[in-house]
């Protein structure tokens, strides 16, 4: 081997060790309590952007943490915690996926009519990981569920339910909050529809239930009424239908 080989050797090792540690990323996950949305997850990726070194940012909004991927040559846990301290608001803390994080979420579950669905659906729920309680109102068709978001989450509770028979979508205390409830041909009970129906004017939330046949929303009565809203879907092309009264066979 040449003399000008190991030096053209040595060269191409240094350029590939520099452009490793060129590229060298490191991640740190923090809590985030004043973060709880996603108009407060911008603000926190606009706060970190603003120095150097910030590669990426994901954010869960349930258990509010933000893991961010950093240039330790560039900055360092230091610098980034102390951008967001500085934001008076969003000042970060330790996270560990130990941690017990404890969220409540309302759900409204117009197809849960009496004492026998509530305890289906507490029979279930009572075997997944994180759920902590519930508590039922069976008069507005309600149900509270407290639960661990670093356990669970949401969409995980949603999905169960929908699994049971049930069509549950968010609950709301407000005086302009509504929900209403329709059936569908099962074969339109898809993300699509509820793609469709959330751009609706005055929509905050949609679930459908293809074994249920139907179609939930949430709706402000500030920006819709409730029959708006059924023109409106059907107007989307979704053949939906007022129900007929219920007769609970869970009763029977």
């Amino acid at each position: 081997m040449t003399k000008k080989t190991v030096l053209i050797i040595m060269a191409l090792l240094l350029t590939i060790q520099w452009g490793a540690m060129a590229h060298t990323t490191d991640t740190l996950t923090v809590r985030i309590k004043g973060m709880r949305c996603e108009e407060c997850a911008h603000k926190v990726k606009n706060a970190l952007k603003k120095g150097p070194g910030i590669q990426g940012i994901s954010f869960n909004i349930e258990r509010r943490t933000a893991t961010i991927a950093y240039d330790p040559a560039a900055t360092s846990v230091d610098s980034i915690q102390a951008r967001l301290a500085a934001t008076g608001r969003y000042k970060a803390s330790d996270y560990s996926p130990s941690d017990t994080i404890m969220r409540g979420m309302g759900l409204r579950i117009d197809d849960m009519h009496c004492q026998k669905c509530y305890n289906r659906i507490s029979q279930r729920l009572q075997m997944m990981e994180g759920i902590d309680s519930m508590a039922p109102h069976l008069d507005k068709h309600y149900i509270f569920v407290r639960y661990d978001a670093n356990r669970t989450c949401k969409t995980n509770i949603r999905q169960v339910l929908g699994g049971l028979g049930f069509t549950p979508v968010n609950y709301y205390s407000g005086p302009k909050v509504a929900y209403a409830y329709y059936n569908i041909p099962a074969e339109v009970a898809s993300q699509e529809t509820i793609d469709e129906v959330m751009i609706i004017d005055g929509v905050e939330d949609a679930n459908v239930n293809a074994e249920k046949k139907s179609l939930a929303v949430t709706y402000f009565t500030d920006e819709t009424t409730a029959e708006k809203l059924f023109a409106d879907i059907k107007a989307a092309g979704i053949e939906a239908v007022m129900p007929p009264a219920h007769e609970c066979k869970e009763e029977q």
